[in-house]
């Protein structure tokens, strides 16, 4: 039975199935999750929610009975995992490094450095040459080299790039995106460089022929079905099989290339995986490739906004790992590069720059003012140490603003913040 339960009612042990109010302000990336650790319930009760819906039937119940209304709702999810929500405590790599603004231009170097390699790696796959491991060390050694600069710029910056290569540019994106990952969950440098390794090549066995990967919105809404006889599920066994034949290409990398479309509830493919049967690296994948998909948009639409698309992720994330999402939220942030947001002053924004000690409270860029209804002068705003004289209070929606497309329009606002900050 559903309840609504006033935050001060609030006990260890119940199973929160919704917190009212706006998604951005509650400190949780998933709203449905048991109540189990006091720090939970201290964020929680600090928080901007004034009231939450429990599930008694999955939880405690000790509040007076105020049944509400089910009609037209949704039904529980049967195979549902346990989601953590984000730890209040700082993060790990809130040391000194290289600034945000700086590095954006050496990561620029490096991509443009390396996309006539990928573009020659794929295009080779797809004439089923081999690919060996050391082709795309150099290009590796360099995404690890930027992410151990600062975690956020390289794939801040494709994400704010026009790019027509999308293949390529995912590749890159996913590398960047893995071994970011991987160095926020503190793995050995070892396994880093196979996670770099693996984004990179996963979907090396998509091309015109097999369709590529399926977008997650269509594989989420039904679209995909019969995956063991649909084309896309051949991308990941003819990558497979061409990175085996390499015969230099790490085991660890050639699982992921196969199982990075499996899913911890089975729904995946080729081989509808489930639970331990899937690796970590896999898992990984799994995460980073569904966030860029996402944010990339299908071919000749528009994505979602980055922060749109974090939150997307969490209520369809019954078959991605929990708590990688969780290392994986920490290590974008919720407001990640490239989001668009709306400012409590009545200017809309784009995320710059990330705090790593307040992941929702990032450095954004003004380019508009609603009050106006026109641009205004672009002005970088440190929300970690504005006091208060401002904040986000969504994300915002540019339909109808005499703006550019929003590609040309990320990219321009990332090169002025860039300029202003003398990078």
């Amino acid at each position: 039975m559903l309840k609504r339960v006033e935050i001060s009612e609030l006990r260890l042990g119940m199973f929160i199935q919704k917190l009212e109010g706006s998604w951005f302000k509650h400190p949780f990336w998933k709203s449905k999750f048991l109540l189990e650790e006091m720090w939970m319930l201290e964020v929680l009760q600090g928080s901007a929610v004034e009231a939450v819906i429990i599930d008694t039937e999955r939880g405690l119940n000790n509040v007076p009975e105020r049944e509400v209304a089910t009609a037209g709702a949704a039904p529980l999810p049967s195979r549902g995992m346990p989601l953590a929500p984000l730890r209040p405590t700082a993060n790990k790599f809130a040391a000194a490094r290289v600034a945000t603004a700086k590095e954006f231009g050496t990561a620029r170097k490096i991509a443009e450095r390396h996309s006539k390699l990928v573009s020659r790696v794929f295009i080779e796959a797809r004439l089923g040459r081999g690919i060996s491991a050391r082709t795309v060390d150099p290009l590796i050694d360099d995404i690890y080299a930027s992410v151990q600069r600062n975690l956020y710029a390289f794939n801040g910056l494709l994400r704010c790039r026009e790019d027509s290569e999308e293949t390529y540019r995912h590749a890159l994106a996913t590398s960047a995106l893995m071994i970011a990952l991987a160095r926020q969950m503190n793995l050995s440098v070892s396994e880093t460089r196979d996670a770099g390794m693996a984004g990179l090549l996963m979907d090396i066995g998509a091309n015109q022929e097999t369709g590529g990967p399926p977008h997650p919105e269509d594989v989420w809404a039904g679209g995909t079905t019969d995956l063991e006889t649909d084309a896309h599920c051949q991308h990941v066994l003819a990558g497979h099989a061409l990175l085996k034949a390499a015969g230099d290409i790490p085991d660890t990398v050639l699982k992921v290339c196969l199982r990075h479309h499996e899913r911890l509830d089975g729904s995946g493919y080729p081989h509808r995986l489930a639970g331990n049967d899937i690796d970590q690296l896999s898992r990984m994948a799994a995460i980073c490739d569904t966030y860029d998909l996402l944010v990339a948009g299908k071919q000749g639409c528009l994505g979602l906004d980055p922060a749109e698309a974090i939150r997307h992720m969490g209520e369809h994330c019954e078959g991605l790992d929990p708590v990688i999402m969780v290392d994986f939220i920490e290590m974008v942030g919720i407001y990640p590069i490239g989001a668009f947001v709306e400012l409590r002053s009545g200017r809309l924004a784009m995320v710059v720059d990330e705090d790593p000690t307040e992941r929702a409270l990032p450095t954004v860029y003004t380019f508009w003012s609603k009050p106006l209804d026109k641009k205004v002068k672009g002005e970088a705003i440190v929300l970690s140490q504005c006091y208060g004289a401002d904040e986000i209070v969504g994300i915002a929606q540019l339909g109808g603003l005499d703006v550019p497309p929003l590609g040309a329009l990320r990219e321009s606002l990332l090169s002025a913040y860039a300029r202003a900050a003398g990078a």
